[in-house]
């Protein structure tokens, strides 16, 4: 039988859950619901229902949340970007700070201290340094663009923004962003508005046709910037666009472009061409400078990637005779963050190019006691590996969303340094990993960081010390 929609009035959202979905108790289910914030009340139409919960969407708010906001942003709702603009950022964090300890309650089977209060962000907005934006032929229409159509007014249909949450072939066009200072707001609209006066080709997400495709725009702490134009086909067409970015934008200091032919919108695999100056743009963390390229991983609140790398830090708390192993190294930023209090740091990452960057950004700050390896770690962490390198004092693991692999956690338990610090962008792998570890190791200090205001995300440093 087909499930029958319905509705359930005046219904209290009572908790923050995952992918910024909020949370609602309705006759002994849970009820997950979109759009809305803790301490609203509403009619909410149910539009999945299983055993032990439900989904649904808000129909009609009935009483506000006393911590529900006016979200600045006029795309809000549609772009899935920040999912709790319309949350006050207090709560953002108490939430963010209860997800750790929910986690760490629910799916952790280890003792372990109270969490330190959440590290705020130093900005709300503007803060992220990097943003992709994809062209589109047919942007995603609002009801009143449709309405106009209906009512034989012209409407641009062509666009350059975001993709619309789980459609692959729907943008949603971009006027202001909050999440990314200027310059960026006026290249996106200076580029869409030079390519639609002068007509020319926008790629269509379904057939793979098309000129322009992807606009990436890059900036560092330091006021450099970057921008790359992805194209289908370097012409006459493609490069006049390149150069009234050059023109119009002398502050750019890295303008390059690719040329992509595949079939997705990936172009780590591609060739960079360097267009106008610089292959790259240099940022600095402390009293550090890295060497940021078109395809390098470099964290992208960069403003607040140092608090949080000062936390790994104070944790790992190392010494001049300590040999520190960084797992999941990237480019290097927390092994070189380290390096100058180390006896040695080996840094071990899956991607080769950020193996190379890293030992870049090694050499452009004078470290030599840095040794970089790439390779999938279960397979390079091994006890021949750890043998002809040294046994680690501490470890500094900041693995990917997914935690760390059995036989990493393994081979852990094997080294047995001294100290463990585990860097996480997913408190609940985090949990499930550090279950793994608690039978040799004891959590002694917990301290979460928020890195991306009005999303449901949140960092979490542990330090663990050998029982």
């Amino acid at each position: 039988m087909k499930f029958q929609q319905y509705i359930i009035e005046n219904l209290e959202i009572t908790d923050a859950g995952a992918e910024g979905k909020a949370v609602a108790k309705h006759e002994g289910m849970t009820v997950f619901v979109s759009g809305v914030v803790p301490g609203d009340i509403i009619d909410a139409l149910v539009v999945k229902k299983k055993k032990t919960y439900a989904e649904a969407r808000c129909q009609r708010i009935v009483k506000p949340s006393p911590h529900r906001i006016q979200p600045p942003c006029e795309h809000f709702g549609t772009c899935g970007g920040c999912k709790w603009q319309m949350l006050d950022y207090q709560q953002q964090l108490f939430y963010k700070q209860k997800q750790v300890t929910d986690n760490f309650q629910h799916l952790g089977h280890f003792p372990y201290p109270e969490p330190q209060p959440i590290l705020a962000s130093e900005n709300q907005y503007f803060y992220r340094n990097k943003l992709e934006f994809t062209f589109t032929h047919q942007r995603w229409l609002s009801v009143e663009d449709m309405q106009k159509q209906q009512n034989g007014e012209s409407v641009e249909i062509r666009g350059l923004g975001f993709h619309v949450p789980s459609k692959f072939d729907k943008v949603l066009d971009i006027d202001k962003c909050w999440l990314q200072p200027d310059p960026s707001n006026a290249i996106r609209l200076a580029v869409k508005q030079f390519a639609i006066d002068r007509d020319l080709p926008f790629y269509n997400l379904r057939t793979h046709e098309g000129l322009l495709r992807n606009l990436i725009i890059r900036m560092s702490t330091t006021g450099e910037l970057m921008v790359i134009l992805v194209v289908t086909d370097l012409n006459a067409q493609s490069r006049s666009v390149l150069e009234m970015l050059a023109e119009k934008f002398p502050e750019i200091t890295s303008l390059q472009y690719v040329v992509n032919t595949k079939m997705n919108d990936s172009v780590g695999d591609q060739t960079f061409h360097v267009f106008k100056d610089e292959a790259f743009m240099m940022e600095k963390m402390g009293d550090l400078d890295f060497k940021v390229g078109p395809a390098s991983f470099y964290q992208t609140n960069a403003h607040q990637a140092f608090h949080l790398y000062s936390v790994a830090k104070e944790f790992a708390a190392v010494t001049a005779e300590d040999v520190v192993y960084d797992l999941y190294t990237g480019t290097g930023t927390i092994a070189n963050f380290v390096a100058r209090d180390a006896k040695k740091v080996v840094g071990i990452e899956y991607v080769e190019a950020a193996i190379e960057d890293a030992k870049v950004n090694s050499q452009i700050n004078g470290i030599g006691n840095t040794e970089f390896y790439a390779g999938d770690m279960a397979k390079v962490l091994t006890p021949d590996f750890v043998a002809a390198h040294g046994a680690p004092d501490i470890v500094i693991t900041d693995p990917p969303r997914n935690g760390m692999h059995p036989d990493v956690v393994e081979q852990l338990l094997l080294m047995a340094p001294k100290r463990i610090v585990y860097v996480s962008c997913n408190p609940a792998t985090q949990a499930r990993d550090l279950t793994l570890l608690s039978e040799k190791y004891e959590v002694k200090k917990i301290q979460p960081v928020d890195m991306f205001p009005h999303t449901q995300h949140v960092e979490n440093v542990v330090l663990l010390e050998i029982i």
